[in-house]
């Protein structure tokens, strides 16, 4: 597992990075084909923030906390993506043996009924998009009373996305080819 560190108003130690690796290295046991692990460390005021993304097989793993140690921020993330990946590994888990049941002929009563905890889309909506700037799609997104706004960006082209943050301000996906 390659785990590459990189700060923002922090200077990474060793010992960080070092703690980081260490700590990442649980999930292994969850997914064993792990590449790459992004971490940024982060220090906004008085409170130390710690971000971790992982691809994993076309999903992203992905989860951030925050307290007034960068310690105990890493070990708040590392539990969450812990949790994330046991849930991750259940699932696959579930469907390889839903897949393998089902091939056999074995449609058993458990293969039928759904578990709670599936994703299930209840909803699904079409609309037309139109070429706006982000600042506008976050101002379109206002007027509707949205928490995101998918539009077209017209300097680049792309379908992008505009979302509030937790913070009260504004964040920006871009696709990444």
């Amino acid at each position: 597992m390659n785990v590459q560190v990189r700060g923002k108003n922090i200077e990474v130690t060793p010992a960080l990075k070092e703690y980081a690796e260490k700590r990442l290295s649980k999930l292994e046991k969850y997914l064993p084909k792990i590449d790459v692990v992004h971490v940024t460390l982060l220090v906004e005021g008085d409170l130390h923030k710690t971000e971790v993304t992982i691809p994993v097989a076309g999903y992203l793993l992905r989860g951030e906390e925050e307290s007034p140690d960068m310690y105990s921020s890493i070990d708040l993330v590392v539990d969450k993506l812990e949790r994330q990946a046991k849930k991750y590994k259940e699932k696959l888990y579930a469907r390889f043996k839903n897949n393998k049941n089902i091939a056999a002929g074995e449609q058993s009563a458990e293969t039928t009924t759904e578990p709670d905890n599936e994703i299930k889309i209840v909803k699904s909506k079409r609309f037309a998009i139109k070429p706006m700037s982000p600042e506008e799609a976050a101002m379109q997104m206002e007027l509707l009373g949205h928490s995101f706004f998918v539009f077209t960006n017209a300097d680049t082209e792309e379908i992008n996305v505009v979302y509030k943050r937790r913070d009260g301000k504004y964040g920006l996906i871009e696709p990444e080819v």
